[in-house]
């Protein structure tokens, strides 16, 4: 019996020796480094806090890979720093909910670096009808094409911090996300572009879609599109306007009369009280405006907070739909390329508005409002979830 009670023990404890040892083996720990200039060779990054130096270029028949929880900080004190994917590029981030991989700037100033910037050769209409530009960006990259299938990689559960910085010349500015002609084969999802001084995301032609998206405290428009971009399955989209912030949505077409239009489901747009435009003397207010022949098709929509702004002796009126000019008014509202319906208004001076002496009204079925609409459905996460505060609204 006493050789029987002593074997237990024995194994015992080699049992709770073995536990606290897979424990320690079982600590992961964060890599570290500098990324910076050409990526060349495809490359994958292991969780781990990485330092970007400069303007970083996914070259064309490379892929850049992130692992989930990774930080990856920019310092402005270095100069222009971007993370850049050229056309035939990819760049794969694979965040979570949990884990999100985050792009931020040290001084944590927005308008401190370039943000993420994606070129591919999906269709585009660019002024003057043509099919392909280059960016205006400051890098002069070419960008449109055919391929509308175009696959610049996969954006899981990503954030930007602090970018819209003016680069190159001093004229040029960048966004949180910028896509220029990206294509359908390309994963956008759970994207968090916050704090940055100019737009959340920009589209520039392209059949990208966007879904799970947050745009908090941007100083430009939350989103914004040209050059005929057409995403079709875009959903759960949420702007949140403090302190300075343009329009919730900016939708032109660089002035062509295109016969598609992105597609959107469960938007949410909310300005905070007090939230002034970005420059005096621009009063850009409105919850989504509409110009250069701009459409869209909107449903399920939450709009708050584009009530009226005072400056100077001067009072102004928010308005839910704003068209700026007489052409999209004509092509796009009368047209029936503008479609807006199960929206909810709340606590906006105006609900439809014309610039100027413009009267907008749209045909039968293309508008409704509703009180039962719910806007974007996010799940909150550490992935929308900055210094403890949840970006959900």
């Amino acid at each position: 019996m006493k050789k029987l009670v002593l074997s237990l023990a024995i194994m015992s404890a080699l049992f709770t020796g073995c536990s606290s040892d897979d424990e320690s083996d079982n600590v992961i720990v964060p890599q570290t480094g500098e990324i910076t200039g050409d990526i060349t060779v495809s490359k994958t990054y292991a969780f781990g806090n990485y330092t970007l130096k400069g303007i970083v270029k996914v070259k064309s028949g490379v892929v850049l890979t992130f692992d989930p929880g990774s930080t990856i900080t920019c310092d402005k004190l270095t100069g222009d720093n971007a993370l850049l994917v050229e056309n035939g590029g990819k760049l794969i981030i694979n965040g979570t909910d949990s884990a999100p991989v985050i792009f931020t700037e040290i001084s944590k100033i927005p308008g401190s670096w370039g943000g993420i910037i994606m070129y591919g050769d999906a269709p585009a209409k660019v002024l003057g009808g043509g099919p392909s530009a280059t960016s205006e960006d400051g890098l002069s990259y070419t960008y449109g094409g055919t391929n509308a299938a175009h696959n610049g990689g996969s954006l899981l559960y990503v954030r930007v911090e602090y970018a819209g910085k003016k680069l190159a010349d001093g004229t040029k500015e960048l966004n949180g996300f910028s896509f220029y002609s990206v294509g359908s084969g390309t994963v956008l999802d759970h994207l968090v572009s916050y704090k940055g001084a100019d737009d959340g995301f920009e589209f520039y032609g392209g059949t990208v879609s966007l879904t799970n998206a947050i745009s908090y405290g941007n100083y430009d428009d939350s989103f914004d599109w040209q050059d005929g971009w057409q995403g079709q399955n875009n959903t759960n989209w949420l702007a949140y306007q403090e302190v300075k912030g343009n329009f919730g949505i900016e939708v032109e077409a660089s002035t062509n009369n295109n016969d598609f239009f992105p597609k959107f489901t469960n938007v949410t747009l909310k300005r905070a009280a007090g939230c002034t435009p970005e420059v005096a003397g621009d009063i850009q207010i409105d919850a989504i405006q509409f110009k250069k022949n701009g459409n869209g098709d909107f449903s399920n929509v939450i709009i708050d907070g584009y009530t009226t702004y005072t400056e100077g002796a001067n009072t102004y009126q928010g308005a839910a739909v704003k068209i700026q000019d007489a052409d999209t008014n004509t092509n796009q509202v009368s047209g029936s390329k503008i479609k807006l319906t199960n929206v909810k208004i709340t606590n906006t001076a105006q609900e439809i508005a014309g610039a100027g002496v413009l009267v907008v009204a749209f045909p039968t079925g293309q508008y409704a409002t509703s009180t039962t609409a719910t806007g974007a459905s996010l799940a909150p996460g550490a992935w929308a979830t900055v210094s403890g505060v949840n970006l959900i609204q």
